[in-house]
């Protein structure tokens, strides 16, 4: 048993009671002792985490402040352009066909429109061998004129009207000039040799005029 750092006085109560205290006391500063030793590890746990969650972090800022190379920057844009004209020529090859089509379609538009003036043509023509009545021959090339010209219309076909109109470069062709009848036909059309022809408001054919001087 240990002894107690007390002097004895000879009363044993006071003596077993001072021991008492003493043990307590020392049970306290052991207990405080041994806390703030579990408390010094724990912060000294928290620093190191801290220290490694730092040097973790510097070096994903490192790994992301790295810059691409000269050669990896043309490695890209090598790829977008070899990408960009694979696309683009797909493109143009994909318009090309498609327009090619379109022709093609509206072409055929056209011509099956014109079938039957070819149809009435050609009847025209038969009967026309036996036929001693002029007039009306003349009435049935009229009728079929008159049909082929509205099919061509309704397509977007217009006739210009050039003579009595200022001459028109942007329409009109000169193949002759002469002197005009009267002032105001000066630099006007005097004579419409070929008609010229607009198709959605578009040239399709210059006029051939004539120009008074």
């Amino acid at each position: 048993m240990s002894k107690c750092p007390i002097k004895y006085n000879g009363n044993m109560f006071d003596i077993l009671c001072t021991c008492q205290f003493n043990f307590r006391r020392m049970s306290k500063e052991k207990e405080i002792n041994e806390e703030n030793e579990s408390q010094a590890t724990e912060q000294i746990n928290d620093n190191s985490e801290i220290e490694n969650a730092e040097v973790e972090n510097s070096e994903e800022v490192v790994e992301v402040q790295v810059e691409p190379t000269w050669e990896d920057k043309y490695n890209e844009m090598n790829d977008k352009f070899v990408r960009l004209y694979a696309e683009f020529d797909n493109y143009r090859r994909r318009t090309n066909k498609e327009r090619i089509e379109l022709i093609g379609s509206a072409s055929a538009g056209v011509i099956k429109d014109m079938i039957p003036v070819l149809d009435d043509l050609e009847r025209a023509i038969i009967n026309n061998e036996k036929s001693e009545d002029i007039k009306a021959v003349k009435e049935g090339f009229v009728l079929v004129s008159n049909k082929f010209k509205n099919i061509l219309e309704v397509k977007g076909l217009k006739p210009m009207e050039s003579k009595g109109n200022v001459f028109d470069s942007e329409l009109h062709e000169a193949i002759a000039n002469v002197p005009a009848p009267n002032k105001k036909m000066k630099g006007k059309v005097v004579d419409d040799v070929e008609r010229g022809y607009l198709l959605n408001d578009k040239v399709v054919r210059f006029a051939k005029v004539v120009v008074g001087q």
